[in-house]
């Protein structure tokens, strides 16, 4: 393979000296662009989404305007087709050498070929379970055969079509029997048992959306033994969930979750290269958990209230803004912390940026899971509705009160989630294979603690705003690994945050309810203060060393693009990498 051109190279140096950053004190190598693992990944990428969208059974958007989104997961043949893309890729992979590569490349290799790796074991997976409920849909490979046939366009021989469908409905029922008397299945066939139905009724509306009122035979035959078939399918589906229930214990809280266990948890953070054990991180954030509460009792003793800290708290909680006065006090918020990012040289931030995102608010229904605010292109402002009851109001006032508020604001914007997809679809976008939480929320909170540190906060009840959610995010380690680990359950992680954090119990239980809901990973909730620790500990290494100014670091940070930020590390020092390379930056220093 040819070596990546070192043209911008000369350009690089021309903004060094121009810009007051030290070229001496960066490695040569550290950003020099390359081609060869963006080109690779952007092929994939086509050839992926081009897989998906044809092996994806789909309400035929042409005719009826579906909007089916596509997946990954599916039928064994879709399966089959994408673990060929994956070896195919990885094949490829090979060919490349590996020390011949630039740094940039080095590292995007060694992620891609995680995710490649990464995808056969889930792939694997999936087969393994579906084989485990192979024998409920005896009549899966039939439908799925006449599918493939219908994106082709073939004629069908509707009479025998609608004898079979007709027979499918019939076995539907005689499995249902036998599937309430077997003790065999384990909660993940369950689950993969109601995707496969999922897929099944999807397929079914392909052929009948595409055939149906064109075909006049298919339209004599099919339509009525067509609903009998799906409505059975939708029975089927009800039974798997009814069997499913027996492993979902919800407490008096009526929250919902499943505890995957340690080995799940040590997969996943392997996968985000985190090179922690659980209890490790349950470790590290007692030890967060420990200065938060030095500085809390310091701005409680500051405010006149010896060490009672919850009143404290209290007093802040009750500092907010009348109804209808949120909208702006974000919108001033949001130039406060503009001013002081720009006052303070600490990125560089496009006049666009700061002109293309707006406020909207959540409604109360959004509140009962998401009860604080939710940024990005909109920052999604949580704020009392008159709908609301009494207890609501007062709940959502507190729990978003003046002093809560002035984090969060940054958090969403910018410097935080605003900024960061503003960035991510400017620079290196073939990274958005590697998406992570450890980078997109372990940034914006790391600005926090960054914030913290250059004069931010300025009063007491400032400080204890931040400390707030400080000792929030230690509080998702300990009590989402806990639960995970099967020793909390829902209503203790409640009433954990409620006690350790001071949260209103509503915030409280809506934050737990959204932790284990299933639309997030079991590790989501560690990301916000592991991954800022990593941005922390990347700092000091670059920029408290003199390596690197403020604001050359934050604006690589950004461009560098989403991915995990030991692989930030990696592309920003320049260090030499190997490529089977494995986790071996203990950011947060020995726990022995």
């Amino acid at each position: 393979m040819r070596k990546c051109p070192r043209v911008l190279y000369g350009a690089f140096l021309f903004f060094c000296l121009f810009s007051n950053q030290s070229f001496a004190q960066i490695s040569p190598n550290a950003f020099v662009p390359c081609q060869e693992m963006p080109n690779l990944m952007e092929n994939y990428n086509a050839d992926l989404r081009a897989i998906v969208r044809f092996y994806t059974s789909s309400f035929f958007g042409g005719r009826n305007g579906g909007n089916f989104v596509p997946t990954e997961g599916g039928s064994p043949d879709k399966r089959a087709r994408l673990d060929a893309l994956y070896h195919e890729y990885l094949d490829k992979l090979e060919q490349f050498d590996f020390n011949d590569l630039q740094q940039e490349c080095k590292v995007d290799y060694i992620l891609f070929k995680r995710d490649l790796r990464q995808k056969l074991e889930q792939s694997a997976a999936e087969a393994k379970q579906y084989n485990k409920v192979r024998g409920y849909f005896p009549f899966a490979d039939s439908i799925y055969a006449i599918e493939r046939l219908r994106r082709r366009g073939h004629p069908l021989n509707s009479e025998l079509l609608a004898r079979d469908w007709f027979g499918y409905k019939k076995t539907i029922g005689d499995l249902q029997k036998k599937l309430h008397a077997d003790s065999s299945l384990d909660r993940d066939a369950l689950v993969e048992a109601g995707q496969v139905i999922s897929d099944l009724k999807r397929a079914l509306s392909s052929i009948y959306e595409f055939y149906n009122g064109y075909d006049p035979m298919f339209t004599w035959w099919i339509p009525r033994t067509y609903k009998e078939l799906d409505d059975a399918l939708g029975a089927y589906a009800a039974s798997f969930k009814e069997k499913n229930s027996q492993f979902v214990s919800p407490d008096k809280s009526g929250i919902v979750g499943q505890p995957v266990g340690r080995e799940e948890l040590l997969r996943q953070l392997k996968y985000e290269i985190i090179p922690y054990t659980p209890e490790e991180l349950i470790d590290i954030a007692n030890k967060e958990f420990a200065w938060c509460d030095k500085e809390m009792l310091r701005a409680t003793s500051e405010m006149g209230m010896g060490n009672d800290w919850k009143k404290a708290l209290e007093t802040v909680k009750n500092k907010y803004t009348d109804p209808g006065q949120m909208i702006y006090l974000v919108r001033d918020l949001s130039r406060e912390s503009i001013e002081f990012v720009e006052k303070h040289d600490l990125v560089t931030l496009p006049p666009l940026l700061k002109e293309d995102y707006w406020e909207e608010a959540l409604t109360p229904e959004q509140q009962l899971v998401s009860p604080f605010f939710l940024g990005g292109a909109v920052i999604m402002v949580s704020s009392p509705a008159s709908s609301q009851t009494m207890k609501e109001r007062l709940e959502s006032m507190r729990g978003n009160n003046i002093y809560f508020a002035r984090d969060t604001v940054f958090h969403e914007l910018i410097p935080g989630h605003h900024m960061q997809q503003y960035m991510t679809q400017r620079y290196r976008t073939y990274r958005s294979l590697f998406s992570t939480p450890f980078w997109t929320e372990g940034m914006a909170f790391y600005w926090e603690m960054l914030l913290w540190d250059l004069g931010f906060t300025h009063t007491p009840e400032q400080r204890i705003g931040a400390l707030v959610w400080r000792m929030h995010r230690c509080a998702r380690i300990i009590f989402s690994l806990s639960f995970h680990l099967r020793k909390m359950k829902a209503l203790e992680c409640v009433q954990f945050l409620v006690d350790r954090v001071g949260f209103e119990h509503a915030n409280a239980e809506g934050e737990v309810r959204r932790s284990f809901n299933g639309s997030y990973p079991p590790i989501y909730q560690c990301a916000y203060m592991l991954g800022a620790l990593q941005f922390y500990a990347l700092h000091k290494e670059l920029v408290g060393s003199g390596k690197m100014t403020n604001r050359a670091f934050h604006d690589q940070m950004y461009q560098e693009g989403n991915m995990p930020v030991e692989m930030v590390r990696l592309a920003l020092s320049g260090q030499k990498v190997t490529r089977d390379y494995q986790t071996s930056w203990k950011f947060y220093g020995s726990l022995a």
